[in-house]
């Protein structure tokens, strides 16, 4: 095996710069999700009683969504790792396939929490009902947040892969849009069971 290391073996995926970003709001959900833990163990008969009203249902429902949609985006980086310089259109249709799948299970994710939302404000309760739906709705609606502009720039990549924008040379950008929805899909997976699932 060769001793020399390429710059992409070397290197996280994508732009230095979206790890930065990464780990900033790695460190801003765990600064809530330990909020969240420390005002439990303070009430725990009150947040076991709100956690009632929310739907497990929808929310293991989403958890699916998010980890299939991860795998197509998984799915479409392969596909740029395979080009060369006689494939890229070939892969670039491909990967914009997968792409296409992806958004779908991140719009399918929105309108489930929107739907949710629905519901929650419906029975009048705000970030000023109590300890528990304060940290819900924060959580929540931050991470919503963060699965729309994910949304978004899996759109722009997509849009580029309809052109073949990307080359055996320069598919930075689509890693780098990858990465970031890789960390949408992970901060799902911690927020779920700890706001949803955990007595």
């Amino acid at each position: 095996m060769s001793k020399s290391i390429t710059l992409k073996e070397k290197y996280p995926p994508g732009d230095f710069a979206i790890w930065i970003i990464i780990y900033v709001e790695f460190i801003t959900f765990a600064l809530l999700f330990l909020g969240y833990a420390f005002s439990r163990r303070l009430d725990v008969e009150l947040f076991n009683g709100s956690q009632e009203i929310l739907s497990q249902t929808s929310g293991f429902i989403n958890t699916f969504i998010l980890i299939t949609s991860s795998y197509f985006v998984v799915k479409a980086v392969q596909n740029m790792k395979s080009m060369t310089k006689e494939n890229y259109k070939e892969f670039n249709t491909k990967a914009s396939r997968w792409l296409l799948f992806a958004i779908m299970c991140g719009v399918a994710f929105l309108v489930i929490k929107v739907t949710e939302f629905s519901h929650i404000f419906g029975l009048g309760i705000n970030l000023s009902t109590n300890k528990f739906f304060m940290f819900y709705l924060l959580l929540t609606v931050f991470h919503f947040l963060h699965v729309l502009l994910g949304s978004g720039i899996l759109f722009i990549i997509y849009k580029k892969t309809r052109i073949y924008g990307y080359t055996p040379d320069d598919y930075k950008g689509f890693e780098t849009g990858a990465s970031y929805w890789h960390m949408v899909d992970l901060l799902w997976i911690v927020l779920f069971p700890l706001v949803y699932i955990i007595r």
